[in-house]
C-alpha cells in the first residue's frame, strides 16, 4: 500500500518570485501588482488602456486603448527583459464582441507569428469602462 499525504504541498525553496514594478506602464488602479515573476514565468495583471503618463485612457476608441494596453504590457515585460515573444498566453475581455474583428485586425501588429495560447470573451464591464482589457503570460 502506499502512503499519501494529504496535508499542504511543500513549498519549493529554489522558487524565486518576484513582483515588477515599472513606471513605463500605469500603476496598478486596484489591489495587486503590474506583473509577477516566478522563476522563468511573468503573470501580468490586466491591463487597460491607460497611459502611463497621464492616468487617463488613451483614446474613447478600440484600436488606441488595445494598442496602449498592449504597450503597457511590453513594459513591463521589458522591465525583466522578456518581450511579446515570450509571451506563452493571452486572456482578452471585450466589452462588445461584435469588436472581435476589429480587435484581430490590431492584434496580429503586435502578435505576428507563433501566436499565443488565446482567450477572448466579453465582459459586462470592465475596470474604468474601458473597452478592452488584456492579460498574459509570458515564459523564457
Amino acid at each position: 500500500m502506499t502512503a499519501c499525504s494529504l496535508g499542504a504541498p511543500q513549498s519549493n525553496s529554489n522558487t524565486e518570485k518576484t513582483i515588477i514594478v515599472t513606471d513605463q506602464a500605469p500603476a496598478a488602479v486596484g489591489v495587486y501588482s503590474q506583473g509577477v515573476r516566478v522563476d522563468n514565468t511573468i503573470y501580468i495583471s490586466g491591463q487597460l488602456g491607460l497611459d502611463p503618463q497621464t492616468g487617463e485612457m488613451a483614446g474613447d476608441d478600440l484600436e488606441s486603448q488595445v494598442r496602449q494596453a498592449i504597450e503597457n504590457i511590453e513594459a513591463i515585460l521589458s522591465a525583466e527583459e522578456y518581450g511579446l515573444g515570450d509571451v506563452v498566453s493571452v486572456d482578452v475581455f471585450l466589452d462588445d464582441l461584435d469588436n472581435y474583428s476589429e480587435f484581430n485586425s490590431i492584434y496580429i501588429d503586435y502578435f505576428t507569428q507563433d501566436f499565443p495560447a488565446r482567450m477572448v470573451l466579453e465582459a459586462a464591464r470592465i475596470p474604468l469602462d474601458a473597452k478592452i482589457e488584456i492579460k498574459v503570460i509570458a515564459a523564457k
